[in-house]
């Protein structure tokens, strides 16, 4: 009797993680966390492994996507400090003072 695997998502991990690469960054945790969810189940035989390697390639396209995320963010909010910076230092806020 053949035990009864769950089907791999390992393409849709796939293009999520290239999605998130190229498009959306949110598409890239989301194949991030799904693929730590799924490559264990490969591993344990209670999922189809013949979609590892999407899985695995996936995770890493997901993971590049959050780490560029997160520079960008980073890189946003050190511009918008030095613009702050740099508009008091001009005396751009003292006419909202005299309000």
């Amino acid at each position: 009797m053949e035990q009864q695997v769950e089907p791999h998502r390992g393409t849709t991990i796939l293009v999520l993680g290239i999605l998130g690469l190229v498009v959306c960054q949110v598409c890239g945790i989301i194949a991030w966390v799904m693929a730590n969810k799924d490559i264990p189940k490969m591993s344990a035989g209670t999922m189809d492994p013949a979609g590892l390697g999407n899985a695995k390639a996936g995770k890493i396209c997901g993971i590049i996507s959050v780490v560029i995320l997160a520079l960008v963010i980073i890189f946003y909010i050190v511009f918008g400090a030095a613009m702050f910076a740099v508009a008091g230092s001009e005396g751009a806020f003292e006419s909202l003072e005299e309000l």
